[in-house]
């Protein structure tokens, strides 16, 4: 977006430097034999030229200041801009004034040069300031042509079109300006988003941790405490203390073992949405089709889940995809299958790589199974299948799970 909106106005200054050029070459065809007919127009055609070249860097310049990326251009190319704009459009109100323009093409050149002007400073300067320095430079344009003594439509030729030149080139310059600041900010405000959520996890975790070892902790502490102050006065209990502290140090093993097992477990419908949002904001065109597992059995989702992730790890980290399908589907002898297909895929033989290799294992653990292959069409297809539970209760949901897609 940025590209486009920078090349979008670099092109328009060249097309408003090149409609003052064609209007100042199509004037030529009336000159009046004049001394200076023939010098005052090429000179404004140059002067006009320079103004454009001096346009487009300072307007990179002050869009680049705009958007907090460097300081305020510097002085002297400001003072050049300006000077410029000013001598070629005196020099259009003297070729105007010897009788080298016409009413129309004064008009329609004092347009090209004012949005030349207005651009840039609307980048540097507040709303309206740079409103109140638009109207006063038109009126100062205008006055100047008033003053070649031609009548009423040079001045009110070269206002309406002074305002014309100004307030587009001044709107669209600031609005550019303005819509790139935003999709900055949004950038930031993403990036920011994704780590507070990491900060976020980890302040859970942390906490976790805190309520399931801090009682244990301080209980073996006192404990200790007091077998060591029993086994200096050879006290019997100070076994029966000890023994209790092994005790609870083992239920503190086994619980850090369920936090951290359940810190690890990955949710389906999660990772589902989560794949969407990612994949949609890498430019990659994702959907997913199916049912929305929640009939599944807590194990084969958690495995399911995990080839998601991996699998939408690969489609950002291998390749260039632009499409990607994710299909969750039951057979009908009760068996869940996943699939996951993408383009853009890179040549590295497929089924390869650590992160698959884990997948196969997890799958393995409850008799799954994990293919991938590389269509001739250049489609990567990763497919997971988790065959129907054995344990009677986890049969019924899953068998109707199954009845339900099958018909």
């Amino acid at each position: 977006m940025e590209l486009y909106s920078r090349c979008s106005l670099h092109v328009s200054f060249g097309l408003f430097t090149l409609g003052g050029l064609t209007m100042l070459v199509t004037g030529l065809g009336t000159v009046r034999q004049h001394p200076y007919a023939l010098v005052l127009t090429p000179l404004t055609m140059l002067l006009l030229l320079c103004q454009g070249g001096l346009a487009i860097v300072l307007n990179t310049q002050a869009l680049d200041h705009y958007l907090g990326l460097r300081p305020t251009p510097s002085r002297r190319l400001t003072v050049g801009v300006t000077a410029v704009s000013a001598a070629t459009l005196s020099c259009t109100a003297a070729s105007q004034a010897v009788g080298a323009l016409s009413t129309v093409w004064v008009s329609e050149t004092v347009m090209f040069s004012m949005a030349l002007l207005a651009g840039p400073f609307s980048l540097l300067m507040p709303i309206r300031r740079t409103a109140w320095v638009c109207v006063l430079a038109v009126v100062a344009v205008s006055v100047m042509v008033e003053a070649t003594g031609r009548g009423v439509a040079p001045l009110a030729g070269s206002l309406f079109m002074g305002t014309v030149g100004c307030l587009s080139f001044a709107c669209s310059s600031r609005g550019c300006g303005w819509v790139l600041s935003v999709l900055r900010e949004l950038e930031q405000a993403r990036d920011v988003q994704a780590r507070l959520a990491v900060a976020e996890e980890r302040l859970r975790f942390g906490r976790d941790l805190h309520d399931v070892l801090g009682r244990n902790l301080s209980v073996i502490a006192l404990k200790s405490e007091l077998a060591v102050q029993l086994a200096r006065r050879q006290r019997p209990e100070a076994v029966e203390q000890m023994i209790e502290v092994q005790r609870i140090a083992r239920e503190s093993q086994g619980e850090v073992r369920e936090v951290v097992r359940g810190y690890r477990t990955a949710d389906l419908h999660t990772e589902l949405v989560g794949a969407l949002s990612v994949l949609r904001a890498a430019g990659v065109d994702c959907a997913v089709h199916g049912d929305d597992a929640s009939a599944l059995p807590a194990e084969a989702q958690s495995v399911l889940a995990w080839v998601v992730r991996e699998g939408t790890t690969n489609v950002l980290r291998h390749g260039e995809a632009q499409h990607c399908a994710i299909r969750l589907r039951a057979r009908p002898d009760g068996a869940a299958v996943l699939t996951m297909e993408n383009d853009g895929v890179d040549d590295r033989p497929p089924g390869k790589g650590n992160g698959l290799d884990g997948l196969r294992e997890r799958l393995t653990a409850v008799d799954g199974t994990l293919t991938a292959e590389r269509r001739s069409d250049g489609v990567f297809r990763l497919t997971a299948q988790v065959p129907r539970p054995a344990s009677p209760d986890e049969q019924g949901p899953y068998r109707d799970y199954a009845a339900g897609r099958a018909g």
